[in-house]
């Protein structure tokens, strides 16, 4: 693993964890614990995983890792404290600091193998195990560096994380393909079933295409990190990880080893069927049928007749759901079965607004667009047959 990070690169041995006393307020703890926790689990292989390093220089650092993803929270100091660095149970602490009032003064004071945490009337005691056991990320060459707005980023995710794959053996889908190549950077996410990609334009003076595929962990914390705001992010990429940070974070993960699958031949080049839907309209009659859909397969048949598509649904109960929205249509019949879910996932991520359908017939895949300003995403949901 790897970071560049200041804080990191501090020698922990040179920050003894004894005799270390850090006075804050509730929020100074709290609020880069809050970026961290994400990180951190309270049951680990290793029993120093279930700990944060609080760090104590220039600023206050705390960090999280789970040896995938390492995560670190800053926040500036109030009072001058003595450097140094100990470690706690995170979660913990992390209880402990929401149960306490807020702007509750905070004193903590490390000797040998425990902190105490002292607050008004209230002590407790934790277990803590030494700063310079805690895992590093070790220094590694970068390849390619840039900066771009925080909502950009997140725009990006937001739009295409839902079709990564969960527990895939194919372990390259268990995570979010980025594509870094002059001015753009582009997300790819697909499950197998289906594959949503979009395109923002970035300053990046790559000439050729650099691809890393990022872990479903770490595009899920990056959506929990980043804001809607103009706010810039440096993001820098190296053989095996990838490093984004800013003055409140700095986000580490590794990078999935193997070779993505070439997302353009994925996407229907031939469809010669259109239909153009308010998408508002067509999510909502999709939530109503989806209540008696079956359960286990979560099928909704399309029916696309001359100004009309109908929607469909049934269950073993022998329930049913029908739903019509008048269209421009006038390319001849298709019935055609989607997931439901896989279409409210796509709906949900774009903005208001017309989305085309295209198909080519009931047993090739559908390729959604958006109209707006979001005409670089584009989505392929597979058919299933009910």
């Amino acid at each position: 693993m790897t970071t560049t990070d200041s804080t990191v690169e501090t020698t922990l041995s040179s920050l003894t964890s004894t005799d270390i006393r850090l006075t804050v307020s509730r929020e100074t703890l709290l609020t880069p614990l809050q970026l961290v926790i994400g990180a951190v689990e309270r049951k680990q292989t290793l029993p120093i995983l279930s700990n944060v390093l609080i760090q104590v220089k220039d600023q206050l650092s705390i960090i999280g890792t789970d040896l995938e993803v390492e995560l670190i929270g800053k926040q500036s100091l109030e009072h001058t404290s003595s450097p140094g660095a100990f470690t706690v149970p995170g979660r913990k602490l992390f209880d402990i600091l929401k149960a306490l009032p807020e702007e509750a003064p905070i004193e903590m004071h490390s000797e040998k193998e425990r902190v105490i945490l002292r607050s008004g009337r209230s002590r407790f005691t934790l277990s803590t195990l030494p700063a310079q056991d805690f895992p590093q990320f070790e220094a590694n060459k970068k390849h390619l560096s840039f900066s771009l707005p925080h909502k950009d980023l997140l725009h990006l995710i937001q739009q295409t994380y839902f079709s990564m794959a969960q527990q895939d053996v194919r372990y390259y889908l268990n995570g979010m393909l980025f594509e870094a190549g002059s001015n753009s950077l582009r997300a790819v996410a697909t499950d197998g079933h289906r594959l949503a990609t979009h395109k923002i334009t970035a300053v990046i003076n790559e000439a050729a295409r650099l691809q890393i595929i990022v872990p479903r962990k770490g595009i899920i914390e990056l959506l929990r990190l980043l804001e809607e705001e103009d706010r810039e992010i440096s993001v820098i990429i190296g053989s095996n990880f990838i490093k984004i940070s800013d003055d409140r974070f700095t986000f580490t993960s590794k990078l999935i080893e193997g070779r993505f699958p070439d997302y353009n031949r994925v996407i229907p080049k031939s469809t010669h069927k259109q239909v153009v839907i308010e998408g508002d309209a067509l999510k909502q009659a999709l939530i109503r049928s989806a209540i008696l859909c079956n359960e286990k397969f979560r099928g909704v048949r399309f029916e696309l007749r001359e100004g009309l598509l109908r929607l469909s649904a049934n269950n073993p109960e022998h329930e049913a759901a029908e739903e019509e929205i008048t269209v421009e249509y006038h390319q001849g019949d298709l019935d055609i079965g989607f997931n439901v879910n896989y279409l409210l996932d796509i709906l949900n991520a774009v903005p208001p607004g017309p989305i085309t359908l295209s198909f080519t017939d009931n047993n090739s895949s559908a390729l959604i667009e958006t109209s707006g300003k979001d005409k670089e995403a584009l989505f392929v949901v597979m058919p299933m047959r009910l």
